[in-house]
């Protein structure tokens, strides 16, 4: 079996307000197999769609390129909005060697609640995937369980809003439909996105989380 464990720690700096919370890049970004347009960096992978989608809402101008310039791009993005990067799962094993949170065993989770106690600024999580089997909100669920603390729920629709207290404050917790290719057919079944593809039929699944995204990041 294959020991996918996290190639990069928590990106927290004192001042932040939001972390991004997901599960694992792609496997080489752990082998250190990478692309020339990968970036060696939080959510790098060529494959995925959050800097993409924040170069578009923010107009940041990002290269895509395996350089550490790519690299300090992202820093002065992340240090500017007051974002943080703390993907809950440490490690997992895979009988395959892909990218597939269902594929995922024997998970290892980080200690985010205790990172929260660390980090008092913090009064969001934003969830790169929802709750089904092995995404982020699915493993952040399961730790509030652990610890017996409730999960109210503000506001069920995509992207769904929720509520808990944690180290004495109330934080906000937002479920983002995922940032990656494989959420695409999900988005394609969704009423709200059909609407818009037949108003307009260049209008694209990273079009749909640009809009989705924005609401999220911009009324935070």
């Amino acid at each position: 079996m294959f020991y996918h464990t996290h190639p990069y720690p928590p990106y927290i700096l004192e001042d932040s307000t939001r972390l991004i919370v997901g599960t694992l890049p792609p496997p080489r970004f752990t082998t250190g197999d990478l692309n020339d347009v990968d970036v060696d960096f939080c959510y790098g992978s060529s494959n995925g769609l959050l800097w993409k989608v924040w170069d578009r809402i923010y107009d940041l101008g990002l290269v895509y390129e395996n350089t550490h310039f790519a690299i300090e791009q992202r820093k002065a993005f992340l240090k500017r909005e007051k974002i943080g990067v703390c993907d809950i799962v440490g490690a997992a094993y895979r009988d395959k060697i892909d990218a597939s949170d269902l594929g995922m065993q024997q998970v290892k989770l980080r200690d985010l609640l205790g990172i929260l106690q660390k980090y008092p600024a913090v009064y969001s999580l934003i969830f790169t995937g929802g709750n089904s089997k092995n995404g982020p909100e699915y493993f952040f669920r399961k730790l509030l369980k652990t610890a017996k603390i409730p999960l109210e729920c503000l506001d069920d629709q995509v992207p769904r809003k929720h509520q808990f207290v944690c180290a004495g404050r109330k934080i906000t917790t937002h479920s983002l439909t995922a940032p990656s290719g494989t959420a695409n057919r999900a988005i394609g079944s969704m009423p709200i996105y059909k609407v818009a593809k037949a108003q307009d039929p260049h209008y694209t699944t990273l079009d749909f989380r640009v809009e989705q995204y924005r609401k999220v990041f911009f009324n935070e």
